[in-house]
């Protein structure tokens, strides 16, 4: 099985305006790129850089005027699977240097701030255990709605709404991880069964690799309960959506509109 993807979107701009975009899977070894073809309206500049943690490439384009994208690849998902609720929590001390900055609070996860409210809501677990506790909590006292926030909406927001959509769900598992002493960072991706079919957002944990003595691994997490594991497409991964947004403006921009479908198809051989 593989996942497919069609993605166009258009934005303008009155000026020559530098945009940084990341929108494209990533070729990393946990998913393989069978096809793929991205086409963009012709700008003054085109560059691909490398995104965060080596996983994925931003595109820098300076252009004025309307500017379009379409992207389609089909992508083989092989994805290491675990249940996490049976994985250990690293030691800070044990941690590999990389994960150390997804300790710390980031602009939309104030993780400091809920340190006395894990250890009273989830005291009784710790690792991978603690992060089941807080996904399902998140799935049983989040309400998913549309329109219920904004790109300056934060996890402590969502937490005090109690609602949100996908990249809110995200933020508050980073946020309640970290405070826990979890290592979590932000992925934007695509999947399957998302609704409404848009960019998906789940987070991702550190914790002990079953498979390697001493050693610790990533794993998906999405509180949504709209995205399996072995379907999820990475994008790119960051602190928090800050890091991995599809699009940022230097500059005034008109978005004009965006479509994402992505579905099973056969293949992956």
């Amino acid at each position: 099985m593989a996942i497919s993807i069609d993605l166009s979107f258009a934005f303008r701009m009155e000026q020559p305006t530098d945009v940084l975009l990341q929108f494209e899977a990533a070729p990393i070894p946990e998913q393989r790129l069978l096809e793929t073809d991205t086409r963009a309206t012709k700008g003054a500049h085109f560059a691909r850089i490398p995104a965060q943690d080596a996983i994925g490439e931003r595109v820098w384009i300076r252009a004025e005027g309307r500017y379009e994208v379409t992207y389609r690849a089909t992508v083989a998902v092989e994805r290491m699977q675990a249940d996490i609720a049976g994985l250990e929590r690293l030691p800070p001390h044990e941690l590999p240097g990389e994960t150390v900055q997804y300790l710390f609070d980031s602009r939309y996860c104030p993780a400091d701030r809920f340190q006395s409210f894990v250890e009273a809501e989830f005291g009784r677990s710790r690792g991978g255990a603690r992060i089941a506790a807080i996904r399902d909590w998140i799935a049983g006292n989040f309400a998913y709605a549309p329109g219920s926030s904004t790109s300056n909406t934060t996890g402590l927001d969502s937490f005090i709404e109690r609602r949100g959509i996908c990249r809110d769900y995200a933020h508050v598992t980073i946020m309640l991880a970290r405070a826990s002493g979890v290592p979590a960072r932000f992925v934007s991706c695509f999947a399957p069964g998302v609704t409404p079919q848009d960019f998906h957002a789940v987070a991702e944990v550190f914790l002990t690799d079953p498979t390697t003595p001493g050693g610790g691994a990533w794993y998906l997490v999405d509180a949504t309960d709209m995205a399996r594991a072995d379907e999820i497409v990475k994008i790119g991964v960051g602190r928090d959506a800050a890091d991995v947004s599809f699009m940022t403006s230097f500059g005034p921009t008109e978005f004009i509109d965006k479509a994402v479908q992505v579905g099973r198809t056969a293949g992956g051989e």
